[in-house]
């Protein structure tokens, strides 16, 4: 397998990587390895997927009607 260098890792980066080596008991260049796989591997939500899940997690939720509640302060 091939192998990367990095040189100048900004302080607080590197911190970061060891408090999680530390709980995830792995050595630095494991998860250096895995932290790696997992960006490369990320997709972001689209927009529409991200408002799909707010909308479902707020499903079945009471909630206030906002015009009501700016009729209100609009009237004190």
């Amino acid at each position: 397998m091939p192998n990367v260098l990095v040189r100048d890792v900004d302080e607080k980066v590197l911190e970061k990587l060891k408090n999680k080596v530390a709980r995830n008991g792995r050595s630095l260049q494991r998860e250096v390895q895995i932290t790696l796989k997992e960006a490369i591997n990320f997709e972001p939500l689209s927009d529409a997927d991200v408002a799909r899940k707010i909308k479902d997690s707020l499903r079945g939720r009471h909630h206030s009607d906002s015009a009501g509640l700016l009729r209100e302060e609009r009237n004190r």
